[in-house]
């Protein structure tokens, strides 16, 4: 099958449809930050708080992801942007479904976080920087994986054998290793209401 053979249907039931019936607009929260940052924590917190408000959401997590969809990548440069891709691709269809998309993944590369923002309206693409320093994410490391990366057994694992490129203009920093759990939720939160991504 060729490119000229595909098409693209119209749905009867459109994004606006279904943002009036959950009675919030979709979007989506992407986490990014090294292992061990709180990410997923962060995430799956911040979507407690926002389903206890009656939200349409769904949480993509980093490792379960590469459990199904992404189960055939590695975790070379290539593969990493391919699983950055594949989820952007992923997160633009449940924001097409009404969904508040969030996302906990580190996506190290600026390039690959911005390919993703282009698929987006501009506000449509909260990107969260999960800020913390190497030396805590190392001492928090319940998986053990910094120890193996320091011993060589994990290669191009980022924040040691492979770099990992901060935001430049975030929507939001969290320092995940100075203010409590729910301190980080609470100025999660607070950005989506003062911009109107929630009511508040």
């Amino acid at each position: 099958m060729t490119e000229q053979n595909i098409y693209k249907h119209k749905a009867l039931v459109s994004r606006a449809d279904r943002e009036s019936r959950n009675g919030h607009r979709s979007f989506v929260l992407w986490f990014t930050g090294l292992s061990g940052a709180g990410k997923s924590t962060l995430a799956h917190a911040v979507e407690q708080r926002l389903f206890e408000r009656n939200c349409v959401t769904f949480v993509f997590d980093g490792d379960n992801v590469r459990h199904g969809l992404c189960s055939d990548l590695g975790f070379s440069e290539r593969d990493r942007e391919e699983n950055i891709r594949r989820i952007g691709e992923m997160a633009k269809l449940f924001t097409e479904a009404g969904t508040i998309a969030i996302t906990a993944f580190i996506s190290p590369i600026h390039k690959d976080r911005d390919r993703v923002r282009a698929l987006f309206q501009p506000g449509e693409f909260v990107e969260v920087y999960c800020r913390c320093t190497l030396e805590t994410c190392e001492q928090r490391d319940v998986k053990g994986l910094y120890a193996k990366a320091r011993k060589g057994v994990i290669a191009n694992f980022t924040g040691i054998s492979s770099h990992y490129e901060p935001p430049q203009n975030p929507e939001l920093v969290v320092d995940t290793d100075q203010g409590s759990l729910d301190e980080c939720v609470e100025k999660v939160i607070a950005y989506l209401e003062v911009h109107g991504l929630v009511k508040n």
